[in-house]
């Protein structure tokens, strides 16, 4: 008995001291920081937080219109399984190109590659590890939460008097008087945007428009810049600019909706301009194309297609595509049909640019790459083909019991895309096709 009391007491001393020494062993092997990834694992410090900041971060952060912030490990690690999700199904960052058709180099592309993709994946089902602090970038330098996505503006302007939206009323159209642009000479637009300073959830849209009148006292109209939900401003292409006059005033066109609650909408137009003196060789067109106001939507019906064509009456270098519908907005594709071969008169087509998964919360301007912009003859037809999702599955439509028609509230539809252009002479079109023949395509998806 005594025996084998000795014998216990020495196997409790010997597993005890085992772990009391291994203890110690672990205690002095370097501490990890707080869920830090071996060496080469996938790390929040040293991969994930460079693709959050050149990605997520001008929207995902205090002040912005992103629903959390997505500048620290902290604040993103909670987030990790839904921001998996959505970069997966490409919801996010949001960018909707069609990545099988057409076009796919554009100046302002956001979106996320194939391999940053799969890190992100991998980085979550991984248990989402923080990483060395050490390595963790310096964090953005951002400017103010209302900053111009076009830059820095010239001149800002904003409503002479804010507008009140009550909690329960119907939409709302009007013209709105602005501040005076101060225009004392002719000057060239290098970028324009308009934004919601306040309100913004209840801003429909909002077309900032010119007037000018002359001598005679005859005026003169025109656009200067749309607003509509997730849309970020035009920046034209070097070399090109919008003529705006001096003594031009401007005025906004609004559609208000009221969303359940009292709101203050106040609107902005920033302008960008190209130094005094300056004249750009080309001047940008922004202009609906492609229109159809003969829609007929069934209720619980998707894949409802409408068609609209638009012709270019002379050579032109395309620079900007936007899709406009609204809720039941399913896709939309923009062809080229060129003039008929000379010889068997048949019509060549290109679709060049597709929005296979149209967002009606993101009115996004895709500017075509320097390379990648279509340089067209004159003649040329732009078809605009949009489809409609009037069920249940969208998730943006109010009602899908009811038949839908053209209008202009939000509950009813529309069918155009927003094209940014400038013509050419007959010389500057062969010039720029035959330059363009000589450089290989460039309409690869990003890897």
């Amino acid at each position: 008995m005594t025996k084998t009391i000795r014998l216990h007491t020495t196997l409790l001393f010997n597993m005890s001291g085992a772990c009391i020494l291994a203890t110690l062993l672990i205690l002095a092997l370097p501490q990890r920081a707080r869920g830090q990834a071996p060496q080469n694992q996938i790390s929040f410090t040293r991969d994930i937080a460079p693709i959050l900041q050149r990605t997520c971060q001008d929207c995902h952060r205090p002040g912005n219109i992103g629903p959390m912030s997505l500048l620290t490990y902290d604040q993103v690690r909670p987030w990790a399984r839904s921001i998996r999700q959505q970069v997966v199904q490409r919801n996010m960052p949001p960018w909707y190109i069609d990545r099988a058709v057409g076009i796919h180099k554009f100046k302002n592309d956001p979106s996320l590659t194939d391999r940053e993709i799969e890190m992100i994946s991998q980085w979550v089902d991984a248990g989402a590890p923080q990483g060395d602090p050490a390595l963790m970038p310096q964090p953005r330098t951002f400017d103010d939460s209302d900053r111009w996505h076009i830059g820095k503006p010239d001149v800002v302007v904003t409503l002479k008097k804010e507008v009140l939206v009550k909690s329960k009323a119907p939409d709302y159209w009007a013209d709105l008087a602005m501040e005076d642009l101060g225009l004392k000479t002719d000057r060239y637009i290098q970028a324009v945007e308009v934004k919601p300073l306040k309100g913004a959830k209840v801003v429909h849209h909002a077309v900032a428009q010119t007037r000018l009148e002359d001598a005679l006292g005859n005026e003169e109209q025109g656009l200067l810049e749309e607003y509509a939900v997730g849309k970020f401003g035009d920046i034209f292409p070097e070399g090109t600019g919008r003529l705006i006059k001096a003594g031009t005033q401007t005025y906004m066109n609004v559609h208000l909706h009221a969303n359940g609650e009292d709101t203050m909408v106040n609107l902005a137009v920033g302008i960008r301009f190209y130094p005094e003196g300056y004249v750009p060789k080309h001047l940008e067109q922004v202009a609906h194309v492609g229109d159809n106001e003969d829609l007929d939507i069934p209720p619980n019906t998707k894949d409802v297609r409408t068609d609209g064509y638009t012709v270019l009456l002379k050579p032109a270098r395309l620079t900007a595509f936007q899709p406009h519908l609204h809720n039941r907005g399913q896709a939309q594709c923009l062809e080229l049909i060129y003039p008929p071969a000379q010889s068997g008169g048949r019509a060549p087509n290109e679709t060049i640019s597709c929005v296979d998964r149209y967002h009606f919360n993101w009115h996004i301007v895709y500017h075509y790459d320097e390379d990648a912009q279509p340089i067209v003859p004159a003649g040329t037809i732009l078809h605009v083909i949009s489809w409609f999702d009037n069920t249940a599955g969208n998730k943006s439509n109010p009602d899908p019991s009811n038949p839908i028609a053209f209008g202009q509230r939000s509950v009813d539809d529309m069918s155009f895309a927003w094209l940014s252009w400038y013509y050419l002479s007959d010389d500057e079109y062969r010039q720029m096709l035959s330059q363009r023949q000589k450089k290989p395509a460039v309409t690869t998806a990003k890897k």
